[in-house]
């Protein structure tokens, strides 16, 4: 099966997308002619020029992001026979919706966000959900028509609270640009000889041991968590997590770890416990294939439940 690149360009109605998406088709870099599929879910003041680059090559589709259907994806594949895709998405509906609509052959090769710092702030004040869901999901965001003697920290912060991996670029309106290098130190020393997790620093421990497992090879970790357990290693393993808020209460969800521990069909489900684990790197059902952290306790024991039962970024 041959893999179709996805280039995809998220953000909120006038944040820049349609421009980019123009300058790259106009780079010789990206675009020497190849076979391409323009998806346009979000149609903005700004219209494409189609004489400014090898246009024989690039067919245009406008689609519903939220009606959208896999027949139609590869019903238009059929008719262009594209190498690549190259998608603006619609700022108003969530990412993941439309990927899991995706053909199969469909891999996302590169996710930019587009955010207007004019107006960004208060999408976030208003729709935190779908900020949150293009800022997760994104290699790189692109905070644009910043003034040139603009507090960039707010944005800073709000990009690392959504992912820790994520690119973040300053365009500012002198036409100069800036990468972000503020340098955000974990409240956790990982260098110790055991990690010690505070109760308000879960979330931020479970998402770097999450995208960068290799980091803590090897490594001890302490934490307080409840216990979850797993239907299909019920014998000799649990879950130890916490539930995790990442923007509002309709997106709280259980962020656990495979643990190894001898006893665990001892333990009681949602209980607390304190557990002192030792972190690899393997595979595991879980991550469908990926690798991940898995802990091997070393010892766990009941412990006084946290002040805030749900914790956040």
């Amino acid at each position: 099966m041959t893999q179709i690149p996805v280039y995809a360009f998220t953000g909120f109605l006038d944040s820049g997308k349609t421009k980019f998406i123009q300058e790259t088709l106009e780079d010789e870099r990206f675009n020497a002619g190849e076979r391409t599929l323009l998806l346009v879910f979000e149609e903005g003041e700004e219209e494409y020029d189609f004489s400014t680059y090898p246009h024989q090559n690039v067919f245009l589709e406008v689609l519903d992001q939220e009606t959208v259907t896999e027949k139609d994806f590869k019903a238009l594949m059929k008719k262009h026979r594209p190498e690549r895709i190259v998608a603006e998405l619609n700022g108003m509906q969530l990412v993941g919706d439309l990927y899991a609509r995706f053909p199969v052959e469909w891999v996302i090769a590169q996710e930019v966000m587009f955010a207007d710092s004019t107006t960004f702030m208060a999408y976030n004040a208003n729709m935190r959900n779908l900020v949150m869901d293009k800022l997760t999901g994104a290699q790189m965001v692109v905070f644009n028509r910043l003034s040139k003697d603009a507090d960039i920290m707010p944005f800073h912060k709000l990009a690392r609270a959504a992912s820790r991996r994520v690119d973040i670029m300053y365009e500012f309106t002198d036409g100069s640009t800036q990468f972000d290098d503020i340098e955000d130190p974990l409240p956790f020393d990982i260098n110790a000889p055991v990690i010690e997790v505070g109760d308000d620093d879960y979330a931020l421990w479970f998402r770097d041991v999450t995208e960068e497992p290799e980091k803590y090879q090897g490594k001890t970790v302490r934490f307080k968590a409840q216990v979850a357990m797993l239907r299909r290693d019920k014998n000799g393993m649990f879950a130890p997590g916490r539930f995790v808020m990442t923007c509002c209460v309709d997106d709280i969800q259980f962020c656990g770890l495979p643990c190894k521990w001898a006893d665990a069909a001892k333990l009681k489900s949602r209980s607390w416990v304190t557990v002192e684990a030792k972190i690899s790197a393997e595979k595991h059902r879980l991550y469908k294939g990926d690798m991940g952290p898995v802990l091997t306790a070393i010892s766990v024991t009941d412990a006084a439940p946290a002040v805030e039962d749900v914790c956040t970024f």
